[in-house]
């Protein structure tokens, strides 16, 4: 009777779970098809810009320094030498933190304008997973990603 019982379980949690509705969608096609997702990658692509014309106004003030330097050490002083030389070692610096701090920039700035759009669409998918009575639903696009 107890062996009956465990086998009657089993068969009905099968039976339930096969019951059970799941659903796959392919996120990425989805955000790239959204209206919001194409006005953000314009306002990143801008800001992305941006940061780079930064970046190389300081990329050709140094090279400008560099090719000064490089051209008149022979007639300077020692003392004016090694004062160019530490501003022309300040000024990679410069530009060394200032392309990480771009490039943090920029991630917050995708953070920033991206979040938005996937919590609209997390909470469509909510929504359409409720109505439709899904247990769950998988990202084709990201296998291991469910909500």
């Amino acid at each position: 009777m107890k062996k009956l019982f465990i086998l009657a379980a089993a068969l009905f949690a099968i039976g339930t779970v096969s019951a059970q509705k799941f659903a796959r969608v392919n996120l990425q096609e989805i955000v790239v098809a959204m209206p919001e997702f194409e006005q953000a990658q314009k306002n990143l692509e801008a800001f992305g810009k941006d940061l780079q014309e930064q970046m190389e106004q300081i990329q050709v003030e140094f090279n400008n320094k560099l090719a000064d330097f490089q051209k008149n050490q022979a007639t300077m002083a020692a003392s004016v030498k090694q004062m160019r030389q530490q501003e022309l070692e300040q000024l990679q610096q410069r530009f060394s933190e200032f392309q990480q701090i771009a490039q943090q920039d920029f991630q917050k700035k995708q953070q920033e304008l991206l979040t938005p759009i996937q919590d609209k669409l997390t909470k469509a998918i909510e929504k359409v997973a409720k109505a439709g009575g899904y247990l769950a639903v998988f990202d084709t696009a990201f296998p291991t990603m469910s909500y």
